[in-house]
């Protein structure tokens, strides 16, 4: 999937992908917008982008998402991948474990996407 230019390039969270509702997008665009948005349409992978909005640092260890989920470490290192690879978050390795974090211009502009 390609990723557009980052939005702080930009200067608009908006700016990267058209909203589908103000006029007709190209293929390229609904192609790429169509990955964001099924990397979105799991309950699982919609549960770890919640936890990581509600995180007090804005940041979740790998470990801390076992729990919550109910699901087994290779099944969330699955979901983290696909979000990573859609680019609605980001990890920071430290020692063994991997922090994530909300690529939140990336979220801004799916939200812009279907803003009319």
């Amino acid at each position: 999937m390609k990723k557009p230019a980052s939005d702080t390039e930009s200067g608009d969270a908006g700016q990267c992908c058209p909203s589908v509702l103000a006029a007709p997008l190209d293929s390229s665009e609904a192609t790429e917008l169509a990955g964001w948005f099924q990397a979105l349409a799991d309950p699982v992978r919609l549960k770890v982008l919640s936890i990581l909005a509600a995180a007090p640092g804005g940041e979740v260890c790998v470990c801390d998402f076992v729990e919550p989920l109910g699901k087994s470490q290779p099944t969330i290192s699955h979901h983290l991948k696909i979000l990573g690879e859609a680019g609605l978050v980001q990890g920071d390795r430290r020692g063994r474990w991997v922090w994530y974090s909300l690529n939140r211009e990336r979220l801004a502009s799916l939200r812009a996407a279907i803003d009319s």
